[in-house]
């Protein structure tokens, strides 16, 4: 980790890319990604949301089941590899095969030595056109979760759980320095015109109003790329790319294009989570007395 006069100061890497049909030849291309980021000087790196194929939950196809895989199994090993070469740790989005019928989508988070430190399991699964994800994925039974890595204590949630303050605050509460989103979200092109600059805006600011509520960075790492799958036609989803960092206020410190692969570098000085958590103390304010019926449904 570099040290600086103002703290410790992390690379972080957000690997940002399209997608082919090919899960062997998207594996080796976000292996490449990956290795490139740690080249240059990337200390923890992230994938997209679902990297190894197209965006399958276009349609309910059972098919699409066998593009699951075990964890431990060939993606997490290939990235453990690769972390344990360049010394990084990464964060790695499958779908996950727990067994016959029970399947996840999943993080798998591996340490710079290559240790295998744990899993999570989103946990807000959507339901919406073209994006049919209850049909394929079991809600996540593992809470929310932190992992005290080589360079800093992280927390991941996965693309819908990025609309939710309770998933951000209670990772947060956990002492999360950096909230990582792996996501697949994008424009369905008829409604572009229209509400394109809207549903994007929205996705940017819920993101970071939550580094700005929990005093934390915040890295969404999403794919880019048009996919028209053939089994399901239509006009498919224009993926909106735009991965970006936010800092502890919520400013945008980096940000990628809409259509290009890239490997987003960017430094966080982990002082500032300290820092900004001291001067904006909202973990302190917190009224935790008051907050019971947050767990309801609905409140009458």
């Amino acid at each position: 980790m570099k040290r600086t006069s103002s703290g410790s100061v992390v690379q972080l890497g957000l690997l940002q890319h399209a997608c082919t049909a090919d899960p062997a030849a998207n594996r080796k291309k976000t292996l490449a990604l990956a290795e490139r980021a740690a080249q240059q000087g990337a200390q923890i790196i992230c994938t997209q949301e679902l990297f190894t194929s197209h965006y399958f939950c276009q349609s309910e196809d059972y098919e699409n089941f066998k593009l699951a895989e075990t964890i431990p199994g060939p993606s997490t090993a290939a990235f453990q590899k690769l972390a344990k070469k360049y010394k990084v740790v990464i964060v790695a989005s499958l779908f996950e095969k727990r067994t016959a019928g029970l399947y996840h989508n999943t993080a798998a988070i591996i340490d710079a030595d290559g240790t295998l430190l744990g899993t999570y399991r989103k946990m807000h699964i959507p339901d919406d056109p073209l994006y049919y994800e209850k049909f394929y994925f079991t809600p996540g039974d593992l809470g929310f979760r932190t992992w005290q890595t080589r360079y800093g204590k992280i927390g991941v949630l996965i693309c819908w759980d990025q609309w939710y303050p309770e998933g951000a605050r209670l990772t947060a509460l956990q002492g999360a320095q950096i909230l990582f989103y792996p996501t697949a979200i994008g424009w369905h092109p008829a409604e572009k015109k229209a509400n394109g600059a809207k549903q994007h805006g929205a996705w940017e600011l819920i993101q970071r109003s939550h580094a700005v509520a929990n005093g934390c960075y915040v890295a969404a790492v999403n794919r880019t790329g048009h996919e028209v799958l053939k089994s399901v036609g239509g006009d498919g989803i224009e993926f909106w790319g735009q991965s970006f960092v936010a800092g502890t206020s919520g400013e945008i410190i980096s940000k990628a294009s809409v259509n290009t692969e890239e490997i987003l570098i960017t430094p966080v000085d982990l002082a500032q989570v300290d820092q900004t958590r001291t001067h904006w103390p909202f973990l302190r304010d917190r009224r935790i007395d008051a907050y019971g019926d947050i767990t309801k449904r609905l409140i009458d």
